[in-house]
């Protein structure tokens, strides 16, 4: 049988305080909701529901790229079972292992749901609760084991007794993973005979074992992955516990990180051995990094692919190739549309964007290079800049091999530098230089002597006559 997997994210989240559903707030630069999708998604799950109600268009748009997932809205939000009755009705009931998840516990791991699937098959059980034993019980609903280790009961921690809520540690993290079959032909016996008039999931371990069907709880190896985001504190909570989870097994791979709370790296993201990530460095997307580079410090990059052998300091960088040996930075901008080719190299606050520089060619400092085709071992001297943008198009600039462009110099795009051209320093080159050649436009330099002195007296005397004025 398909194993099915429902994932509620139809509630607001107001302790959030955000004008944006609570699922779809980003851990790790991906929104809540995405993590148990594909922990459920990696445990195996082929159907995947995901219920909405608050916000509804933003979750949809959140996961607008994941593919195959079917979603469910929750016009009233009355409960958790009530939302379960939603999927059961919109899709014509559950067959095969139906696990319960939710969209606020980015935590929970493919491993765990794994092995709350195979609890159920193995031993035909109705519902598995997935169990754990928080720090602190308080607000959880507790365990109940007979003396063989069975589940006994749920008991809410206002309906505990005080010996109750300081012996029994073990909480309901409210994951099941339910037979599909029994849960469709019984879910409507829950009632919402409770002071919110809600229908709660939970009462259903309670239906079965009036059934006299088998429920049993599994407890969680990690209480970490029970926790929920509610709060922008317990999102920052969240975030430390994946945070270590990620960097660990990275350095494990054979990635070193100096301090490694001070790196974080998205779940998407690759990076190769005896690299090395520096203090304040961010890797998000679907960034990749090769063996042997420098990453850092002061660095974000997003959908980035870096070759071995590259160092990338105090740069933000979006959708670039970088190949192998290059360097770039300190204080870099690497826009959308960048390659750098083998052992470029681009330097202090330079800004690239939708250009190719070629392989070897430098573009060091204070310049902007825009819609390019760079050739190999090209020179740009500082200040420079490719002039693209002509307020309604962009053009594009071309650069042969072997340039020299000297400093302070405008590129008219479009245009087209050929191989071994020399462009002379404080040139606004406008028309096409031909291979080998000097270009050159400069206004004619004016010397006039003794103006500067000249000028100075008679800024002196002015100031001069201003302060006797005020004096008097």
């Amino acid at each position: 049988m398909p194993i099915n997997a429902i994932i509620l994210a139809a509630g607001e989240g107001t302790r959030m305080k955000s004008s944006h559903p609570k699922v779809v707030h980003k851990l790790l630069g991906k929104p809540l909701i995405w993590w148990p999708v594909h922990a459920a998604r990696e445990a195996g799950a082929e159907r995947i529901i995901v219920v909405v109600g608050h916000g509804a268009d933003e979750v949809r748009a959140a996961l607008a790229d994941e593919a195959g997932i079917e979603f469910v809205e929750q016009t009233e939000r009355l409960g958790t079972g009530h939302a379960v009755k939603c999927v059961r009705d919109a899709i014509g009931g559950f067959q095969g292992p139906t696990v319960v998840l939710y969209g606020d516990t980015p935590l929970v791991t493919a491993k765990t749901i794994a092995k709350l699937i195979d609890e159920t098959r193995t031993n035909h059980n109705a519902c598995t609760v997935l169990t754990f034993e928080p720090d602190d019980p308080t607000g959880y609903g507790r365990i109940v084991r007979s003396e063989d280790g069975a589940l006994e009961a749920i008991v809410e921690h206002k309906d505990c007794t005080p010996e109750q809520r300081e012996e029994l540690w073990e909480c309901n993290s409210g994951i099941y993973c339910f037979c599909g079959r029994r849960l469709s032909e019984n879910l409507d016996k829950i009632q919402a005979n409770n002071v919110q008039h809600e229908y709660y999931l939970t009462d259903m371990v309670g239906i079965y074992q009036e059934m006299g069907e088998p429920v049993a709880g599994l407890l969680a190896e990690d209480a970490n992955e029970l926790l929920g985001v509610n709060s922008r504190v317990q999102l920052a909570q969240a975030t430390y516990v994946m945070q270590d989870r990620i960097n660990a097994r990275l350095m494990d791979a054979g990635v070193t990180m100096l301090d490694p709370a001070l790196v974080w790296v998205g779940p998407e993201v690759t990076v190769g051995r005896d690299t090395e990530l520096l203090p304040m460095t961010m890797l998000w997307g679907k960034t990749s990094i090769g063996e042997d580079c420098m990453i850092g410090p002061n660095t974000r990059l997003t959908d980035v692919t870096v070759a071995d052998g590259a160092s990338i300091e105090e740069t933000v960088g979006y959708s670039t190739v970088i190949d192998e040996g290059v360097t770039v930075g300190p204080r870099a901008y690497l826009r959308p549309g960048t390659h750098l080719c083998a052992r470029a190299h681009v330097g202090t606050h330079v800004e690239i964007k939708n250009s190719t520089i070629g392989e070897g060619s430098k573009v060091p400092h204070l310049s902007y290079i825009g819609d390019t085709e760079m050739g190999s071992g090209v020179n740009i001297g500082a200040g420079s800049i490719t002039c693209n943008y002509d307020g309604v198009f962009k053009h594009r600039t071309t650069i042969g091999n072997d340039v020299f462009v000297g400093s302070d110099t405008m590129m008219v795009a479009p245009v087209e530098i050929g191989d071994g051209a020399l462009v002379g320093a404080a040139s606004c080159i406008t028309e096409d230089v031909p291979a080998g050649a000097l270009a050159l436009e400069r206004s004619e330099q004016q010397v006039y002597k003794g103006y500067a002195a000249k000028r100075m007296r008679k800024l002196k005397e002015e100031k001069a006559k201003q302060s006797a004025k005020e004096n008097k």
